[in-house]
């Protein structure tokens, strides 16, 4: 019999939220955290709206304990927050259990280094920030942050970042290697990445709409957003109940455009039904699915064809979370596997918010309104990135 799976720690920071709770509530209200730049200064701070964290680095510093000296960098200052958070609830120790600490991030420390970028010539004490460019430092400084001297990594594949981290963890723990894995992503905002989607023509200038037949595009956003998996070898119900199970997961990838999914929904068709085959679910059973839906017209399009393959007319609740948190990038797995579990542990589908007239060429369209008091089992969640990387998580209830 596979070995079990259990997700015992959950950790989020968002535009919604500085914490699991923060973020439940928000979405049991229905309340976005979208809205325009007050601490990046970007040229565009008035043009697009932007899912940001109201806090300035300072404050995290302060909320961290971190001493006003060192220098971290706001993708770790996400980071460490959610990872925190995650361990905390999962109530054992860091040296607990032979443990991996997986995290993934785009952005790493570009947000400092593009700050000083015309100052480093001149000012050499600004050259320690080039050091913390790197997206690997991210994760050694959340390492050191928590006193984790084990098994650490980096992923950076794009928007399924930490969707990939989560599979990274539990083949770790599948292969013996690790009894348990902090795994998710992190990512803050910074004006290349505004820059750069904006140069593909892929940013809303209003609030996004996913799956609305007239979506312009994505609304970015920042946060972190990680969980902590263990095997069935340590898990232990009177230290901590789990919050559910990591039943199946898939990486496919498409390789169709360096930016753009296959628009016949390959990948978003073979990254699920790996998923559910993985874990010998047949596709009717699947309660609801969070999906990637940026609001891009390329993406919605593609994923809804992924889903329409699978489950034929019978789709089942789906919506997008991105309209209260922004596109978070490689945090974006992260977060929204912790949404899909609140899911489970509330018997609830998040609406899809924003979206009223649904494209015409699908007999199915999402949950646009909160629902309470559904019967939630199995939830499937989406992560897409460019390159054509498809990842997928099933999530199941924990009946130990």
């Amino acid at each position: 019999m596979p070995e079990k799976i259990y997700i015992t720690g959950l950790g989020a920071i968002s535009a919604i939220g500085d914490s699991v709770n923060e973020n439940l509530q928000s979405l049991l209200a229905a309340r976005s955290g979208i809205s325009h730049l007050e601490f990046l200064n970007s040229a565009h701070k008035n043009e697009f709206p932007i899912g940001e964290i109201k806090k300035s680095d300072a404050d995290f510093y302060q909320l961290l304990g971190i001493p006003s000296t060192a220098k971290i960098n706001r993708t770790t200052l996400l980071g460490m927050q959610a990872v925190k958070e995650a361990l905390a609830s999962s109530n054992a120790p860091i040296d607990a259990f032979k443990t991996a600490l997986i995290s993934s991030t785009t952005v790493g420390g570009m947000t400092q280094t593009e700050k000083y970028f015309y100052d480093f010539d001149h000012d050499l004490s600004l050259s320690s920030w080039i050091d913390k460019l790197d997206c690997g430092d991210s994760t050694r400084d959340i390492a050191n942050y928590i006193n984790h001297s084990g098994f650490l990594t980096t992923i950076s594949t794009a928007c399924s970042s930490a969707a990939n981290a989560i599979i990274l963890g539990a083949n770790l723990i599948k292969m013996g290697i690790v009894d348990r894995a902090i795994c998710g992503g992190t990512d803050a905002l910074s004006k290349f990445t505004i820059n750069g989607f904006n140069s593909l023509m892929l940013l809303e200038r209003d609030l996004c709409k996913p799956f609305d037949v007239d979506r312009k595009g994505l609304n970015l956003g920042e946060g972190a957003g990680f969980i902590v998996i263990e095997s069935e070898r340590i898990y232990n119900p009177s230290r901590k109940k789990a919050y559910a199970q990591l039943l199946g997961f898939a990486n496919t990838n498409d390789a169709f455009h360096q930016t753009a999914a296959n628009p016949d929904g390959q990948g978003a068709y073979s990254a699920m039904a790996k998923t559910l085959a993985m874990a010998n679910i047949e596709p009717s059973k699947i309660s609801y699915i969070n999906c990637h839906g940026t609001g891009t017209p390329n993406n919605d399009e593609s994923e809804s064809k992924g889903m329409h393959r699978l489950f034929g007319d019978n789709v089942p609740m789906y919506s997008s979370t991105k309209p209260f948190t922004g596109h978070t990038l490689a945090a974006a797995g992260g977060l929204e596997a912790v949404f899909s579990i609140l899911a489970i542990q509330n018997n609830t589908v998040w609406p899809n918010l924003n979206s009223k007239n649904f494209i015409p060429e699908f007999p199915f369209k999402p949950v646009t309104e909160l629902k309470t008091e559904q019967n939630i089992q199995y939830v499937l969640s989406n992560s897409f990135g460019f390159g054509g990387n498809n990842s997928s998580l099933l999530f199941g209830r924990n009946h130990d």
